[in-house]
């Protein structure tokens, strides 16, 4: 797996900066979707060269499923992809999930579900819950670990309150990177970090926030799962980077589990962007390596 060295970390800095800067069009959604289109096939060609891979069809969306050639762990991760609800799809799961499985050794479910605004709350959830079904057709939930970034993180507990709500056994474990918790953008980070964020917008969050609620009240707990009682949950690992708008939510989302008795290991990486730990740079690697052993401790 492509491992950045840390030199590249001033070149990625204007680059980010540079793509947010000029990502002001009047249509927010079909310029990001392009992008993490046009980013996943380009890095599929670069990431986990000895993953099988496989599509399956759920229903409503397709799935990517990632498996290790070698040094395979038993169970499966369920990775939930980011891009605020509205943007994503195969290739961008795919280039995530390839990481995920090649740094745990787990195999990777990686569904491709509906986005915003064509299909806003809860066809995001409804697709999450179809796919977490079909791995508990293979696996018992302790063989069962759910991992997402930004929206997906959101979405892996949005899953798990869903879960409670319909008394269905829990994951393992849930591993995040920048989870979005909180679609009412109530964060202090969004002011104090606004000049430091290298890649999102209050602007941008709003649009995709109201794009997925869509009438729907954004303080619900399966859209703004930080809203909710998080009582039961299973054991999390959450990064953050402390640059990023969206590190209250990860920051307030720790400190909820915390309260609901629940247990969590959050880290801040000071300096660094949203979802930097995808970026696998060489700086981070102690942090992978402490992700990757928390989801393969939950599967074996």
């Amino acid at each position: 797996m492509l491992q950045l060295p840390d030199k590249m970390i001033p070149v990625l800095r204007r680059t980010l900066r540079t793509f947010r800067d000029r990502n002001g069009s009047a249509d927010p959604i079909r310029t990001e979707r392009l992008m993490m289109s046009l980013s996943g096939e380009v890095m599929n060609h670069f990431a986990g060269r000895r993953i099988r891979r496989e599509e399956e069809d759920l229903g409503e969306c397709r799935a990517v499923c990632l498996t290790p050639s070698r040094d395979r762990i038993p169970g499966s991760v369920l990775y939930l992809h980011g891009g605020g609800y509205c943007t994503g799809g195969t290739e961008y799961a795919a280039w995530f999930g390839k990481l995920i499985a090649a740094v745990t050794g787990a195999r990777t479910f990686c569904p491709a579900y509906r986005l915003a605004p064509e299909h806003p709350f809860p066809a995001a959830l409804e697709d999450a819950m179809a796919a977490y079904r079909r791995l508990r057709e293979e696996y018992p939930e302790e063989k069962i670990v759910l991992a997402g970034e930004s929206a997906g993180g959101g979405l892996c507990y949005a899953l798990c309150l869903r879960l409670k709500e319909e008394g269905l056994a829990m994951p393992a474990g849930i591993a995040v990177l920048s989870p979005w918790t909180d679609l009412t953008l109530s964060g202090a980070s969004h002011e104090y970090n606004r000049e430091k964020d290298l890649s999102l917008t209050r602007e941008k969050l709003q649009i995709f926030a109201d794009s997925y609620a869509a009438g729907t009240d954004p303080r619900d707990p399966l859209c703004s799962p930080q809203f909710g009682d998080l009582s039961g949950l299973p054991d999390s690992m959450i990064f953050a980077g402390g640059d990023e708008i969206l590190l209250d939510d990860a920051v307030s989302l720790g400190q909820a589990l915390e309260a609901a008795g629940c247990r969590v290991r959050l880290t801040v990486a000071e300096d660094m962007w949203h979802a930097y730990l995808f970026y696998n740079l060489r700086r981070h690697r102690t942090q992978m390596r402490e992700a990757a052993e928390f989801v393969r401790e939950k599967l074996t």
